[in-house]
């Protein structure tokens, strides 16, 4: 089959078309034709083994999964022998971890979900990573609850425009912080109001927000946490920091300082569930979600795709066609 693999890490120009067996399925997992996957954060740390940190888990020297992308979207061509739910032919969407820039992916059936009907399978591709990411910031760590005023720091990228919509779906008063050229973008996807970060600071919000929902990384925890109200939660889940630890330090440090106080800051860790996929299968047939796609890219200019999304630009999701 082919597949967009690396040998080493680097940026985009480690990656490179390669063909190499299909995979074989184990007796719980299903094997999928692989039509759609997207452009992630995470894609990027483990293409460039950057923080270092991440080299410990994925690959001292080189990635152990040489096949990049998680995000899958397709058909089910394969199952096991334990697999009970699955069928051949089944359109399905979830997340890979054994890669999804491929023409087949294998994934143990209790990670699958049906694809949303009202989605096509592109849409369906640019969900399971950064969809779900959202969902658990919000749900489970932010314990969003009807009423609540809801921050949402870079609320124009894949997992904030995700974040938007599913804070107003459960019921939340939304505000998005964006770049001026996002502005637009980012009130269309339901944002009650929205802080252009070149015009206006946080900080300005002075006890306004139930839980900041921080996806950027980029503003100091202090200054957030004054913009909490006083039994508020700060949820950290990204951002860059330094090339060891990347933004653990960071998020390390937010939560040690908020131990000895009534607001809460706690670090996001999303995981796999079907059963959140499932949960935002139900809000895009509802119409309250709708995945915002910037652009498509074939599985051979996947290189290309990760330039894009390095340069900072992306409004929503880059679509990857395999």
């Amino acid at each position: 089959m082919k597949a967009m693999t690396q040998e080493s890490y680097g940026g985009p120009q480690v990656l490179g078309l390669a063909d190499i067996p299909t995979p074989e399925v184990k007796d719980d997992e299903v094997l999928i034709r692989v039509r759609n996957s997207s452009i992630n954060a995470g894609d990027d740390v483990l293409m460039r083994g950057n923080p270092y940190l991440v080299r410990a888990f994925f690959g001292v020297t080189r990635p152990r999964v040489k096949v990049r992308g998680r995000d899958t979207a397709g058909e089910v061509v394969a199952v096991g022998a334990a697999v009970t739910r699955l069928q051949i032919g089944d359109e399905v969407y979830c997340e890979s971890s054994t890669g999804s820039y491929a023409e087949f992916t294998r994934v143990p059936e209790k990670f699958v979900a049906f694809k949303p009907e009202s989605l096509t399978l592109e849409q369906a591709g640019c969900v399971p990573v950064a969809a779900v990411t959202a969902l658990q910031g919000l749900r489970k760590v932010g314990k969003v609850e009807p009423g609540q005023q809801v921050l949402i720091i870079g609320a124009s990228g894949g997992v904030g425009s995700y974040a938007v919509q599913i804070a107003k779906a459960l019921g939340a008063t939304v505000t998005g912080v964006c770049s001026t050229a996002k502005v637009d973008l980012v009130r269309s996807l339901g944002a009650d109001a929205v802080i252009d970060y070149s015009t206006e600071s946080v900080g300005d919000h002075h006890g306004e927000f139930d839980v900041i929902f921080d996806i950027a990384g980029v503003d100091d925890p202090r200054q957030l946490r004054s913009a909490l109200k006083p039994k508020g939660t700060l949820v950290l889940a990204g951002g860059k920091g330094g090339k060891w630890l990347g933004p653990m330090r960071r998020s390390g440090g937010a939560t040690l300082a908020a131990t000895f106080k009534s607001q809460k800051a706690k670090i996001l860790a999303a995981s796999r569930n079907r059963a959140d996929l499932e949960f935002l299968t139900e809000l895009f047939d509802a119409g309250s979600v709708t995945p915002t796609i910037d652009s498509t890219y074939p599985l051979e200019d996947v290189a290309a795709a990760f330039e894009k999304f390095e340069g900072g630009t992306v409004r929503g999701k880059i679509a990857v066609e395999i």
